[in-house]
């Protein structure tokens, strides 16, 4: 990875993840391993969790984006994660809105600045 930058995986509904890849996201790294994830009816909680563990272990990812709705379902494991890198970033999908109140990372960052701060 010396010179390249890091990659962005995602986990999320099939409408998100195809989004994304049309983007442009979609990676193989050097042990074949995607840096996305369908999360269809079907998909276990222990797939789920699995494939984010993953991402977080790996060394190419920067940025992991999840759709909120995935993120309730594993919130123990997002809330485990307390590193900067990768960032875990809650997204909405098409049929679940974004809800910041559901958002822990989102709560975590508030608590570290005050309005002073951002003066």
């Amino acid at each position: 990875m010396a010179g390249r930058g890091k990659l962005i995986a995602v986990l999320g509904d099939e409408d998100t993840v195809t989004g994304f890849l049309l983007g442009g996201v979609g990676e193989l790294d050097k042990h074949r391993r995607p840096n996305f994830l369908v999360v269809e009816k079907e998909t276990s909680l222990a797939e789920i969790e699995e494939a984010f563990r993953g991402f977080l272990s790996r060394e190419d990812i920067g940025i992991i984006l999840i759709n909120q709705f995935i993120a309730e379902m594993i919130r123990h494991a997002i809330d485990a994660h307390n590193k900067s890198i990768p960032a875990v970033l809650e997204i909405p999908s098409k049929e679940h809105p974004y809800d910041a109140s559901k958002d822990s990372i989102l709560r975590r960052a508030k608590g570290m600045f005050t309005a002073e701060d951002l003066r």
